[in-house]
């Protein structure tokens, strides 16, 4: 029997806090002067101080904000890496992603386009990646989608709704700091939070169990539990623990994967442009 040997993010930092050490976790990969980095920002932090201020931009690195109001796209993915290539003459020291899911899935995706030929679409699979990515970098601001620690980047593309599913996708390096999601709306907090729950529910339940995603998967699961369950936790706790749900969620899955309610929300998105946690909740809720 052959195994599956998949990769993991290579380093990872969490705590309160802990985004304040961007900017000397990144220096240290900077290529040359005229190498940026880019910062792919979601919007709603647009004149939001307590982020932007922090962003440690140097030289000729630039800071792009992103509408995550949609899934992302591939043409979007596409249309960021022409931007890039035609704003600076040297190839990016890397690409740093800020934000939710949508905004972590457009900065593996950004990163592995500035290194591969043709368009995102081509892409859409399992292993069709030739070329490593640049150095990438995931900060989530929402909890509970594990794109900070998948080896996909789900992106809705012409015909399909499909990830680029490749051992060159996984971040080089997560910062997890909890305090990002401080301003979180409710109701997304609530989506997001069941998108990992049900992370739990199809890799606990899945074909490709094993020990290695169980132990993970349980984890996840237990968090979720006392999150939104037991009701006891402090706002503090409650934002810690779900990051780390999310952590662990996003890892049982990766070598589990996914089932029918997630393959049926990708259908709901690509069709009528449904959230990814809400359709999740609403193909669960009919299981």
């Amino acid at each position: 029997m052959s195994y599956k040997n998949y990769p993991m993010v290579s380093r990872v930092v969490f705590g309160r806090g802990s985004f304040n050490q961007l900017g000397d976790i990144i220096e240290p990969k900077r290529l040359n002067v005229k190498a940026p980095f880019i910062f792919l920002v979601d919007d709603v932090f647009k004149g939001n101080p307590f982020i932007t201020t922090r962003i440690p931009i140097a030289y000729s690195d630039e800071l792009i904000f992103v509408s995550a109001d949609e899934e992302p796209k591939t043409t979007q993915v596409d249309e960021l890496v022409e931007k890039i290539i035609l704003t600076h003459k040297d190839r990016p020291s890397g690409i740093i992603g800020i934000g939710g899911g949508t905004i972590l899935d457009l900065a593996k995706a950004v990163s592995i386009m500035l290194t591969n030929e043709g368009e995102a679409k081509d892409y859409q699979g399992w292993d069709l990646v030739k070329s490593p990515a640049i150095y990438h970098v995931g900060i989530p601001t929402i909890s509970g989608t594990g794109a900070e620690v998948s080896r996909t980047t789900v992106l809705t593309g012409p015909e399909k709704k499909l990830g680029i599913n490749s051992d060159h996708t996984p971040f080089d390096q997560v910062i997890l700091d909890p305090e990002l999601t401080k301003d979180v709306p409710t109701q997304q907090w609530f989506y997001t939070g069941m998108d990992c729950y049900i992370h739990c529910i199809e890799s606990l339940n899945g074909t490709f169990l094993n020990a290695f995603s169980q132990s993970y998967g349980e984890k996840a699961f237990e968090l979720c539990k006392e999150i939104f369950l037991e009701g006891n936790l402090s706002e503090h706790e409650s934002q810690d623990k779900l990051m780390m749900a999310s952590w662990h969620g996003g890892m049982s899955i990766a070598y589990s994967q996914v089932g029918v309610a997630h393959a049926m929300s990708y259908g709901l998105s690509y069709l009528l442009g449904t959230k990814h946690g809400i359709g999740n909740c609403i193909v669960f809720d009919h299981l």
